[in-house]
């Protein structure tokens, strides 16, 4: 089974390299972009039948190392 973590700074932390994108867009002339957050997206084939399981493992596999919960905020969804 398939699922997928996205991972995001949470609101408040600075996001440098979301600010370099959102600069270079409006230098390139797309002024109506607002704020730009830049993540990440992991996607895992688990050896698992039961979805609510496999999103249960890929909870735990993001809390434990793919994201940093101190700055760091995750979604996962199970995806095939």
């Amino acid at each position: 089974m398939k699922v997928r973590v996205t991972v995001m700074l949470k609101e408040g932390v600075l996001d440098p390299q979301g600010k370099a994108v959102e600069h270079a867009l409006h230098v390139l002339d797309f002024g109506n972009v607002g704020e730009v957050r830049i993540g990440r997206v992991i996607e895992l084939e688990v050896d698992e039948t039961d979805p609510a399981r496999a999103r249960a493992q890929a909870d735990a596999m993001a809390r434990a190392l793919l994201a940093n919960l101190v700055i760091e905020d995750f979604v996962t969804e199970v995806v095939g």
